[in-house]
């Protein structure tokens, strides 16, 4: 008999056959009936369907729990229920059958003393799965492979290819196949797959079903749905700048590793977006205390897979994207994936010129054993789009101009182009024990000559610019490797993460500006563009920047993940930083430096008061070298960070809806910001607090309707200062709300003549923020909203996303000062249709 087993969450297989895969847009199966049947050593599941067909199955693994996500199935029970059984064998605390999505069923079967063994049957009935519980006779054989001769077959357990002339289909079992709202499982915060419930922090996740739904083009626009996260600054629309928890946040992860890069990240090779709160340098290294942003990127495929999608919409918007993956031998050790996305946008600024984006990501995954896989990745960035440095502030508010006013000249422009390469490598010598490394390099190039608003005379209205340019190359190479170890000690249970990190940043630019009184101002009520030519950049004679800047660091790394029950979970580690850093000024002909050297512990402890609902703390610090410099190019101080947080998690609905409430205090010393007096040079400030609570939901309400929500409330402000009389204590930081909320909803029915209609809407709410570090003026607060409606049919799928619905004017960030406000776009519609084979 075929058969795939999950043996201790290790897929094992019985025979070596040719398997043929169901596709995705495959006639739907229905589930009539579900039948539980104990057994000696445990319990027999059957799916009954009326054509006997084994549809595909994805399966994963948590602590106790054992999940089935079953596709192109529809359940179609009798009574029109769900389906749970509580105790109906020994050994299995609770079997429950839902529909999760439109076409996919999911099992869930928790364990009372682990994660049950299973094996999936096809048979004449549908399907079985034959669970075998811990401490069960059979436990120890089952951790072979094992082969079952069709004598000892009967009638109702014959495989497909062999029953009443069905046709062969697969049962395909994978520890992938996230679907619809619900993640269980991160590795961002431990760097170790760790269920979320069990992870002491606050860690949330945008899945890519609500990048999908929110037709998500942008990082930014993911972010909105996270408690805490906002825009901060954007360097004239060209780069994403975000603030976690009242702190910049300087680092954005790729599947966990750094990778220092600049410019606006790419969403269409995302899996998900996770969203670490706190400080994560034990596991990092220098990172603010706020937290850090993770991009999970899409991995190769076993079976054949190919979508495209044509996107189409306002302001002569269109983004044509492919993602292809699938095996490229017949053994299916060689896999690859490729996704590439091009884009083209007029945006709603006057005289903006034509954004032009290309990307294109291959990978390739080579298992060259059972226990070894190498993945290698390639990804290029071009993209080149206006420079807009946005609007400005007159008194206390922002100035009572339209938003498509455009105060640079019409030429302005940003250029990168990024290149990044990177591979990793995952060796295990056992079921516990793990040595994985990776490496990732990155060069960007990037470019921007524009008309750099200064100073508005409130008065007349006329805004001082000066015409300059930036000129920079970026380079950064990041190795990691660590050990994965998981022992028990008594009846302790322990996984230890033991490892180090090399990075290396280096960066080389120069700034040139038009002499001073030579750029004409331009006046916001009344604006004239082209005053003069524009001048070539031979003419940007004044030279007011020409640097290069090196910094080694290297990182120690020791963390424990400690399970006294099933109940108390302890996670303890610690990590010693050694930072050198190396800046050249060619201006002045010198040279500075600066060694640092840190220790940043992180304890946090969880405690389940049942198996949906734990109570958490943490305490943990942050070290970060003030990468930036102050006039006279002395790198400033290092910054360090403390934080303490508590909360709340809890799986909602029979665990398809997770909550956290979290509640948290950080305070920051040495802090670095934009000069006021010369924003391309930084200084200190002294000490900032932040505190704050948090709520955050997302998962499956009812089969068909999901949601993802969150509210923030957080007060951060200076608490000492460097300089009292220019940035007095009480001061509260630019850009950060006190007040953030968002809700975000989607329906899609069920079954009938409109099966695979559905609908979508959100609110995005942030609050009044100051604009500038001195508290001169204030962004106001916006309530916007965002609707979409689509329409699911077999392998096809087509949308319309309505995107500020009611044309709410707001603003989104400021980059900096009084001079440079970035208001958000206006009412915008986008089409799309995509395809999968």
């Amino acid at each position: 008999m075929k058969q795939l087993q999950l043996v201790n969450g290790l897929l094992v297989a019985s025979t070596i056959s040719v398997i043929v895969a169901q596709p995705a847009w495959a006639n739907v199966t229905q589930v009539t009936a579900v039948q539980l049947n104990p057994t000696d050593n445990g319990l027999e599941i059957v799916l009954e369907t009326p054509s006997g067909r084994a549809p595909q199955v994805f399966t994963s693994s948590y602590g106790k729990t054992f999940v089935a996500n079953i596709i192109n199935t529809q359940l179609r029970l009798p009574n029109g229920q769900d389906f749970r059984q509580d105790n109906p064998a020994a050994g299995i605390a609770a079997v429950t059958v839902t529909q999760q999505t439109t076409n996919s069923i999911r099992v869930t079967v928790i364990g009372t003393e682990g994660v049950p063994t299973v094996q999936l049957i096809p048979s004449e009935r549908g399907l079985v799965l034959s669970f075998s519980t811990p401490g069960s006779d059979t436990v120890a054989e089952q951790t072979q492979p094992t082969i079952e001769s069709e004598s000892e077959e009967d009638e109702t357990t014959k495989p497909v290819a062999e029953a009443e002339g069905e046709e062969d289909i697969a049962i395909v079992v994978t520890a992938e196949g996230e679907e619809g709202y619900q993640v269980d499982n991160t590795t961002s915060a431990t760097r170790t797959d760790t269920p979320l419930l069990e992870i002491p922090q606050s860690v949330q996740v945008v899945p890519r079903q609500v990048l999908e739904d929110q037709q998500v083009i942008r990082l930014d626009e993911a972010l909105r749905n996270v408690s805490g996260v906002v825009q901060d600054g954007g360097f004239g629309g060209t780069s994403d700048q975000f603030n976690i928890r009242g702190f910049f946040a300087d680092t954005i992860t790729r599947d966990g590793l750094r990778i220092n890069s600049v410019g606006l990240r790419e969403t269409a090779n995302l899996e998900r977006v996770e969203v670490i709160k706190g400080p994560s340098s034990v596991l990092l290294g220098n990172l603010e205390p706020g937290g850090t942003i993770n991009l999970v990127t899409k991995k190769p495929l076993s079976e054949p897979y190919y979508f495209g999608e044509l996107s189409v919409g306002s302001y002569e918007f269109y983004r044509p994207r492919i993602d292809f993956s699938g095996p490229l031998n017949p053994e299916q050790t060689l896999l690859y994936r490729l996704n590439a996305v091009y884009e083209h946008s007029d945006g709603f600024r006057d005289f903006e010129q034509d954004t032009q984006r290309y990307f294109i990501a291959p990978v390739v995954s080579w298992n060259i054993s059972d226990a070894t896989t190498l993945t290698i990745e390639f990804d290029y960035l071009n993209d080149e789009r206006p420079f807009d440095r946005g609007t400005v502030a007159i008194d206390t508010g922002v100035a009572d101009i339209p938003i498509t006013r455009f105060l640079g000249e019409p030429e302005d422009i940003g250029t990168i182009e990024e290149f990044g390469v990177g591979y990793r490598l995952e060796h295990r010598f056992s079921e516990a024990l793990t040595l994985r490394n990776a490496f990732r390099f990155v060069s960007s190039d990037t470019f921007d000559y524009r008309a750099e608003p200064l100073d508005l005379d409130e008065e007349t209205g006329n805004l001082s610019r000066n015409f300059r340019s930036n000129d920079d190359y970026y380079e950064s190479f990041s190795l990691q490797t660590d050990l994965v170890g998981k022992l028990t000690t008594g009846s302790i249970e322990h996984t230890l993460l033991l490892g180090f990190d090399l990075n290396r940043q280096t960066s080389s630019g120069t700034q040139r500006r038009l002499p001073e009184g030579l750029t004409p101002d331009i006046n916001i009520f009344n604006p004239i563009y082209n005053v003069i030519p524009r001048p070539a950049l031979a003419e940007l004679t004044n030279l007011v920047r020409d640097n290069n800047q090196k910094t080694n660091t290297l990182g120690i790394f020791l963390q424990d993940q400690i399970s006294f029950s099933d109940k108390l979970f302890l996670l303890i580690g610690g990590r010693f930083d050694i930072v050198d850093q190396e800046s050249e000024d060619n201006l002045e002909n010198s040279t500075s430096s600066q060694y640092d050297e840190a220790f940043s512990p992180r304890l946090g402890i969880l405690y389940q008061l049942n198996e949906s609902v734990a109570l958490y703390g943490n305490y943990a610090r942050s070290f970060q070298p003030n990468f930036v410099t102050a006039v006279g190019n002395e790198i400033l101080e290092p910054e360090r960070g403390t934080q303490y947080e508590v909360g709340i998690k809890a799986e909602l609905l029979d665990k398809r809806l997770l909550a956290t409430l979290a509640f948290y205090d950080i305070t920051k010393t040495n802090i670095g910001t934009t000069d006021p007096n010369n924003p391309d040079f930084a200084i200190p400030v002294g000490e900032q607090t932040s505190q704050g609570i948090e709520l955050d939901l997302i998962g499956e309400i009812l089969p068909g309707w999901n949601a993802i929500a969150s509210f923030g409330y957080n007060d951060t402000r200076v608490t000492e200062s460097s300089d009292p009389e220019e940035f007095p204590v009480g001061l509260r930081t630019a850009n950060v709300p006190r007040y953030t909320a968002s809700l975000w909803t989607t329906y899609e029915i069920q079954s009938g003549d409109l099966q695979g209609l559905g609908f979508g809407a959100g609110l995005f709410y942030v609050g009044e923020r100051q604009g500038d570090f001195e508290n001169t003026y204030e962004l106001p607060s916006y309530l916007r909203t965002d609707a979409a409606i689509y329409y699911r049919r077999n392998n096809w799928r087509a949308a319309l996303n309505f995107k500020n619905l009611f044309d709410v004017e707001y603003f989104k960030s400021v980059n900096f000062g009084r001079a440079a406000i970035e208001p958000g776009a206006p009412f915008t519609v986008i089409g799309s249709f995509e395809v999968e084979f």
